[in-house]
């Protein structure tokens, strides 16, 4: 159980930021009407509030470099929740950004998994 629960958690990374950085609008197939996302202290609820947000963000392109992945089962029957930690190249800067993100995953009856909870910091220091 604990291998598998690792596996889609690492799968769903790679997944999740291969879209945020190439197709960001894709991301929208990830979220229900009951997602939630806090970025950076912002709460918002619903598809339509968090891609907004996430098609808005002043990162016209950008790159996610994952430094660590944790993952648990949750209490949610087979959710599994995903704690991630990295950094975010910006197109055309030299430096990087520390960041942190976690991850609730619900699954679906079809037998794939949705982002009920987002939650995602900056790591300034």
């Amino acid at each position: 159980m604990e291998e598998q629960v690792e596996m889609v958690g690492r799968a769903f990374v790679e997944h999740y930021y291969h879209l945020f950085d190439s197709d960001r609008a894709s991301l929208a197939s990830l979220y229900h009407q009951s997602s939630m996302l806090t970025f950076e202290g912002q709460k918002l609820q619903g598809v339509d509030d968090i891609c907004s947000k996430l098609n808005n963000l002043p990162l016209e392109k950008c790159h996610h470099i994952i430094s660590t992945i944790d993952t648990q089962p949750s209490s949610f029957p087979g959710g599994i929740v995903v704690f991630v930690s990295g950094s975010l190249l910006q197109s055309g800067e030299e430096h990087t950004l520390r960041f942190s993100q976690m991850f609730h995953l619900i699954p679906t009856p079809e037998g794939s998994f949705y982002l009920q909870n987002d939650i995602f910091r900056l790591n300034y220091g």
